[in-house]
């Protein structure tokens, strides 16, 4: 992949920045964002820890959406943050705004690019963004699940004391409150975490994941995630850049698997160098479909209110 361009150069923004630009996943990374001078700052930051980590990555910083040209992939972070005590829902109508006139510059100025979105809600954007451009569900897409199954992994790896290089988690559903870690599929290489920790102490840890943002917003308490979810943004990314066929948790529009369409939700996902090259349809038990319908039912009540 030659060119990514990040719109928005917040925490988030830059933390993908800096990972995309250090690990040499792209040749150029280009920050956008309406501040004046502010990504150009971002920009000539990371630059400078260049002979620390040894790369040559490309790193602007613009404020001209015509800055978008020749993209390959487009991540979007910008949007206003959740403040302690929101839900991801409650940023949903000023962020479609700014999405939108994202996705306006995206259509003039990069019409044939990849759009991986991170602003929240994610699922109701993701949807939003694959509405207003019109495009294949495979250039539209969005991240969450990278992120969730990476806090249940590490929640996991304090609970056991194993390793979380041998962790592996799966979250499907919506990114909030009714997002579905599905156990019965996370495994320490290759042994069901029920080997190793009570049925309670797993309900524990789902919860928490389910919490994992709110929980670092409180404790933060003037600023949201953006270590892990910039990693997350920078694993799909790499995913995508080497073609690598990774099977991950991504925001996928359904076509029909798992009894949705027309909706956002998170799935595991095939990544190579066209985007989103399919979604993988598991045989859930009814507990964990009833789970997954609960939470479509949840980010379809926030599409709605866009369709209104």
């Amino acid at each position: 992949m030659n060119k990514v361009v990040i719109m928005g150069a917040g925490r988030v923004g830059e933390t993908t920045a800096q990972i995309l630009a250090e690990q040499e996943i792209c040749r150029e990374v280009v920050l956008i964002d309406i501040r004046e001078d502010a990504p150009q700052g971002v920009a000539l930051d990371i630059l400078q820890t260049s002979p620390f980590f040894n790369f040559d990555t490309l790193v602007a910083g613009s404020n001209d959406p015509a800055d978008l040209a020749d993209a390959d992939l487009v991540v979007i972070t910008a949007g206003i943050p959740r403040k302690p005590g929101m839900s991801r829902s409650d940023v949903l109508d000023t962020n479609v705004s700014i999405i939108d006139g994202i996705v306006d510059n995206i259509l003039r100025f990069s019409p044939n690019s990849m759009i991986l979105v991170v602003s929240n809600p994610v699922d109701v954007l993701t949807w939003r963004v694959w509405q207003r451009t019109g495009w294949g569900r495979e250039r539209v897409f969005g991240q969450a699940g990278v992120l969730d199954a990476s806090r249940m992994a590490a929640f996991l790896a304090m609970e056991t004391g194993f390793s979380s290089r041998d962790i592996t988690t799966l979250v499907l559903g919506g990114h909030g409150d009714s997002m579905v870690p599905v156990p019965r599929f996370c495994t320490i290489n290759g042994v069901p975490i029920s080997h190793f920790i009570s049925e309670t102490r797993i309900q524990d840890i789902i919860q928490r994941t389910r919490e994992g943002g709110a929980e670092i917003l409180a404790l933060r308490k003037n600023s949201s995630a953006y270590d892990a979810p910039g990693a997350s943004v920078a694993a799909m990314v790499d995913a995508i850049s080497h073609n690598r066929k990774r099977l991950l948790p991504c925001v996928a529009i359904l076509q029909g698997e798992y009894g949705q369409a027309d909706i956002a939700m998170g799935v595991p996902c095939v990544l190579n160098e066209k985007g989103l090259a399919e979604v993988v349809e598991l045989d859930l038990n009814p507990d964990e479909m009833s789970s997954f319908q609960r939470s479509a039912a949840a980010v379809s009540q926030d599409i709605n209110r866009l369709r209104d």
